[in-house]
């Protein structure tokens, strides 16, 4: 192997090391974490120092800073899938006679993502500061157990609210903090987190509908040429019927990029749609991301004992309020006023 693959293959994995991570902050003792580091150390016996120390500066900077880059990876991938869509689905199906309000309506969900994307990544997410800390310090009560009484964040110099977090991206407490999202560059609290679930909502959408009408139309392609009644002649010379491995290796050859683009967004389809559940859940449970992730720590691990008398911490949601005013809390977080009410 020459250096050249050695060192494609060392970035690949950065990368996806970076990304995996960045997905996982906080969890530095996991089997993810262990692994990772074990195999950089692995490929650090092979690779130069300064280059290891360049590829980590720029590793964190992507991945542990604000940076657009995603953004524009973002807005690259959406003006490839549609240019691709537009040129060649859009017209083939016009051609076909498809109903025009199908072949318009991923059109329309993407006016909408792009809607939510702005509001998203524009909006303030809930950033603590000293003149409405005292408000926001009075809307949640600590639990005891994910969130204390009494912490001072070490950065900001203030007292952390319950179901808040310090961003290291933002540099900044967020109330009701959720996780920082790379593809938005923004935080995702209390202030954002209904533009974000709707931002995912037609993100998905708008990839399940390009890959149903993109699919639709080769299967009309299909059911007019008659390929499936045909025959072919194999390697070793013999006639055989038509099969599905055949088609989609006679599909791809004739529509490549078609192909392509439709294993590309029903695989996105599937990884947004378990995302968007995953959120959904969490919505009707009134939890975040990160209060999921730090109950599974203490609801798993018998070395967490906060308790006097060595007994261990049971995690117990003491926001939860019924699946209805969960969703409310959603799109309406509650205000000083509103909690005094209750």
């Amino acid at each position: 192997m020459d250096f050249l693959t050695l060192f494609l293959l060392y970035v690949c994995f950065v990368l996806a090391a970076g990304a995996l991570l960045c997905i996982c902050p906080g969890r530095k003792e996991s089997f993810l974490a262990r692994s990772i580091n074990g195999a950089s150390q692995v490929l650090s016996l092979v690779i130069p120092v300064q280059l290891q120390r360049v590829t980590w500066q720029v590793l964190h900077r992507l991945f542990h800073t604000r940076s657009r880059l995603f953004v524009a990876l973002h807005m690259a991938l959406q003006a490839a899938v549609y240019g691709e869509y537009t040129w060649e689905v859009f017209v083939y199906c016009w051609e076909l006679q498809f109903h025009l309000l199908l072949l318009l309506l991923p059109y329309l969900l993407l006016a909408g993502n792009v809607g939510c994307f702005v509001l998203c990544s524009r909006a303030n997410p809930g950033i603590i500061t000293k003149s409405n800390h005292a408000s926001l310090f009075k809307i949640y009560a600590h639990d005891g157990v994910l969130f204390q009484k009494g912490v001072v964040c070490p950065t900001c110099n203030m007292e952390k609210p319950a179901r808040s977090k310090h961003c290291s991206f933002c540099g900044a407490c967020v109330h009701r903090f959720d996780h920082h999202c790379v593809w938005v560059n923004n935080c995702i609290g209390a202030f954002n987190a209904k533009y974000f679930f709707l931002y995912l909502l037609t993100l998905t959408a708008t990839a399940g509908t390009v890959a149903i009408v993109t699919a639709a139309f080769l299967t009309q392609v299909v059911l007019l040429s008659g390929v499936m009644h045909g025959s072919y002649i194999d390697d070793q010379g013999q006639e055989r019927a038509v099969e599905i491995l055949f088609l989609v290796q006679h599909l791809f050859l004739t529509f490549p990029r078609i192909v392509f683009m439709l294993g590309f967004v029903t695989l996105l389809t599937l990884v947004l749609g378990t995302y968007c559940c995953f959120h959904l859940y969490l919505a009707v449970t009134n939890r975040t991301s990160n209060e999921w992730y730090k109950s599974r720590r203490y609801g798993c691990s018998p070395q967490l004992t906060l308790q006097p008398h060595g007994r261990r911490v049971v995690y117990e949601n003491i926001y939860s309020k019924g699946i209805w005013m969960n969703l409310k809390e959603i799109f309406k977080p509650p205000t000083v006023l509103e909690r005094k009410k209750k």
